[in-house]
């Protein structure tokens, strides 16, 4: 098994979580003004990479100018990291590369602990991102605790780059929002994300 070979169904009975779906889990999130720099690529690239519709199209033209905007306003003292290999425990399926992962060190050559925040990129369907996004949030919790950095809360996105859902990890409960963002809301996705970093 891999992180993609999951379904959420299945996460809740081999690692005996609990899912809480909260309507605006992140509702008291202030926005933060994007720079005029990622305005302005994303009014460029988002039709574009909408007529393409890939996931590697809406990766590369949405979703990573935003998390290089996160970066950037984090004074880059965390290290991002896409398309990388994150096999954390093969027997237990959690292997395979996730989209995305922000780590709070800065270290860039290799993933360091913490693991923070975990986004996955799905061309369309997001429920169906949901298994994926969890398993490798369930592997960043156990990457952290083997390297001594057990920190509480593992953040979560699935996205198409215009649609945005977010979910939480604390212990075995799974926090999966019910609101769903807008390419046209990015003030409050960047605000959700930075938040990630100062719990």
């Amino acid at each position: 098994m891999a992180y993609s070979d999951f379904t959420l169904s299945e996460l809740l009975k081999i690692f005996d979580l609990t899912i809480k779906e909260i309507l605006d889990l992140f509702a008291a999130v202030e926005e933060v003004e994007c720079s005029e720099y990622l305005a302005f690529y994303l009014k460029e690239n988002i039709a574009l990479a909408v007529a393409i519709n890939t996931e590697k199209a809406r990766s590369e033209m949405i979703i990573a100018p935003i998390l290089l905007e996160v970066r950037r306003r984090l004074n880059y003292q965390v290290s991002l990291f896409s398309g990388v290999d994150f096999n954390v425990d093969n027997e237990r399926g959690l292997n395979g590369v996730c989209d995305f992962l922000f780590s709070r060190s800065t270290e860039q050559l290799f993933i360091r602990a913490p693991v923070i925040n975990i986004v996955e990129a799905k061309n369309e369907n997001l429920k169906s991102g949901f298994g994926q996004c969890v398993a490798e949030m369930i592997a960043a919790q156990l990457f952290n605790e083997r390297e001594g950095n057990g920190i509480k809360t593992i953040y979560g996105v699935v996205t198409t780059g215009t649609v945005w859902r977010f979910l939480k990890l604390e212990g075995k409960v799974v926090h999966i929002d019910l609101t769903e963002y807008y390419i046209k809301d990015v003030n409050k996705i960047l605000g959700i994300l930075l938040t990630d970093f100062q719990q």
